[in-house]
């Protein structure tokens, strides 16, 4: 070892002290500024989730809300799932067929403690937040097709509103059997539309069955049965209210839930329900009978822009079975635009 080396290492005059304390100082600096970059990356995941969290809570405002009053809605969202500093709506798209995207930031300028020893008393921390929101169901059109059976029922459609815990019922169809002891049975039905206590009938369908020698020369529209030597010929028309009316028409833009019940008193069970996994399976949508145990969305199950046919299996035959069991057919058409809904909501950025 070069005697200068063993020198310096048996000094004890203190000369090294000095040097250790320079050398301390950029390494005291160098640990200050990774305990600040730390926390600045610790408050931009917060910020993030802050932001995404905001985001998505202004897609449920009212569709006329301006874009002015979603952005205090934003700001004191971001503020309450503890965001810091400043959140920004950049854009809020709502496109023709009501696809809406949305577009936030949030900015804040983070109070340093090490790095000020550089002046450098502040750190701009920034996040962004993106969300596209999918048009959902706001107006559905019931229409009966044919209704059957020996045993009188009624089809209500139920909906809950926003903020609210109580299901109003919307739209209902009552059928009542004719009595004349044809095979599928078959009666009058009549929709009506409800609007709180007020009932308005839109649509009346009244069946009528006789006996026939034959099916030849029949119109296309009669429904044909045959039992034993029997033959019979029913026949059903439909009243619309008003004439060129389309059906019961609903609005559903405000409701958070739906869902629809069958009443059938006589049958087993004698409540059937969509929102209920015990009897939803005796619901069938455009021909496929809902699996059991399945708690059905009433908005997923009717298509933006086309007409669904649906039917119920009023209870006198067990399920699973073919559709041609059933005894409530009606047809139900959606049209879609902007919703509240949560549900159809996904963060992209």
């Amino acid at each position: 070892m070069p005697l200068s080396a063993r020198k310096f290492l048996k000094s004890v005059s203190g000369s090294f002290a000095p040097l250790l304390a320079i050398l301390l100082i950029p390494m005291v600096a160098a640990l200050g500024f990774s305990i600040d970059y730390t926390s600045a990356v610790s408050t931009r995941a917060s910020m993030q989730n802050a932001l995404d969290a905001a985001s998505l809570s202004i897609t449920t405002l009212a569709t006329d809300t301006s874009l002015a009053d979603r952005q205090v809605k934003l700001q004191e969202a971001y503020l309450a799932n503890g965001g810091q500093g400043t959140a920004k709506l950049d854009s809020f798209v709502v496109a023709t067929d009501g696809a809406a995207s949305i577009k936030a930031s949030a900015g804040f300028a983070m109070p340093t403690n090490f790095m000020q020893i550089a002046r450098i008393n502040t750190v701009q921390v920034g996040v962004a937040s993106a969300v596209t929101k999918r048009p959902a169901l706001v107006e559905a059109t019931f229409k009966v097709d044919k209704v059957s059976g020996y045993w009188n029922k009624t089809m209500t459609l139920y909906g809950t509103k926003f903020t609210e815990t109580n299901a109003n019922k919307l739209m209902k169809i009552v059928y009542t059997y004719n009595g004349y002891g044809d095979p599928k049975g078959y009666g009058t039905s009549s929709v009506y539309t409800i609007n709180g206590t007020t009932e308005t009938l839109v649509q009346k369908q009244v069946c009528t069955t006789t006996t026939v020698t034959s099916f030849y020369g029949l119109p296309t529209t009669t429904i044909t049965q045959t039992s034993g030597t029997r033959k019979y010929a029913t026949t059903c028309v439909n009243t619309m209210y008003p004439a060129n009316g389309a059906g019961a028409v609903i609005d559903v833009s405000l409701m958070d839930q739906l869902y629809l019940r069958m009443d059938v008193p006589s049958g087993n069970p004698t409540v059937l329900k969509s929102n209920d996994p015990a009897t939803s399976n005796r619901l069938y949508a455009d021909g496929v009978e809902i699996a059991s145990g399945t708690t059905v969305d009433i908005f997923s199950l009717v298509p933006c822009g086309q007409t669904s046919a649906q039917a119920w299996e009023d209870g006198g035959n067990p399920v699973p079975a073919a559709i041609s069991n059933a005894d409530f057919f009606y047809g139900v058409t959606g049209k879609c635009a902007f919703n509240q809904r949560a549900s159809e909501t996904l963060l992209t950025q």
